[in-house]
């Protein structure tokens, strides 16, 4: 079973920036998509942060267009999370999750969550 696991979340000021990266436990031999989702105490349902596709476009959330910046590294079956001109309303769990497939069925794995929070 292939687990991810993020790391790069921490405590910064607004304005400030940071880089998610979340790596698949083993090489994921075709992955199909990438995605970051945030989760807040507020809203449950996890919210979709950025997405790419098996060519590598990316899609954002409205909410995150400009100021953040997802990629891949296909050969390390990972996945990174720029963010930039960070604000307070960014505060969230952030979750990575790849959905692909090795020999068997297809997989769709999700992180463990990381803790982002936004405050001066």
């Amino acid at each position: 079973q292939v687990h991810l696991v993020e790391s790069g979340g921490g405590l910064v000021q607004p304005g400030g920036s940071l880089t998610l990266s979340c790596a698949a436990s083993e090489k994921i031999r075709s992955i199909y998509s990438m995605e970051w989702h945030r989760q807040t105490p507020d809203n449950p349902e996890r919210a979709l942060v950025a997405q790419i596709d098996p060519f590598g476009r990316v899609v954002y959330g409205a909410s995150v267009e400009g100021r953040f910046a997802a990629s891949r590294d296909l050969a390390k079956s990972t996945m990174y999370l720029q963010m930039n001109d960070l604000r307070p309303t960014d505060t969230a769990v952030y979750y990575c999750s790849i959905t692909g497939r090795n020999s068997g069925p297809d997989l769709h794995a999700w992180g463990q969550g990381i803790q982002v929070t936004v405050s001066s």
